[in-house]
């Protein structure tokens, strides 16, 4: 497999770029439905399972820190966990430090839950990657984190 990882950006032409840009997409739609796919077959929306991932990696977290954890406002966090708790995925508690703060945690069904979606993601990572050298998969997320640190670039 050729390198991934181009030092020398001005021997890419046009032409290649396009073609490389126009994978990154094709890959983008299908990561994005693989991903939609498995969270509504849980009944949960990116937002939703956003939060329940930040919660099931950080544990236990006031709104707060959930919003900030997440880039969305406080209120917005509120409205999310408020469906959340509803559907049975968490629940509020005191925080045993501030008695002003609330804690968000997963309960059983939102820890059953977000074990099947780790499962699946790690499933997914292996099959994904199988039968890619190391070195090559290492030129991949190499250049993967430059096209991030650039989209980020712009987007600040």
């Amino acid at each position: 497999m050729k390198s991934l990882h181009n030092e020398d950006s001005s021997a890419l032409s046009s032409t290649e770029a396009g073609a490389a840009l126009e994978k990154l997409f094709s890959l983008a739609v299908v990561t994005h439905q693989y991903m939609e796919a498995g969270m509504a077959a849980r009944g949960l929306s990116r937002a939703r399972a956003t939060v329940l991932w930040n919660l099931n990696e950080r544990g236990p977290m006031t709104q707060r820190a959930l919003a900030d954890a997440i880039g969305v406002s406080p209120r917005n966090v509120t409205g999310l966990v408020d469906a959340l708790e509803a559907d049975g995925f968490v629940t509020r508690g005191r925080h045993p430090d501030d008695r002003r703060a609330t804690l968000v945690a997963l309960t059983g069904k939102g820890t059953t839950t977000m074990d099947g979606l780790r499962g699946e993601y790690d499933e997914g990572a292996a099959r994904l990657f199988d039968g890619i050298a190391a070195s090559d998969l290492e030129g991949f997320v190499a250049t993967v984190d430059h096209l991030l640190l650039r989209l980020n670039q712009e987007t600040c």
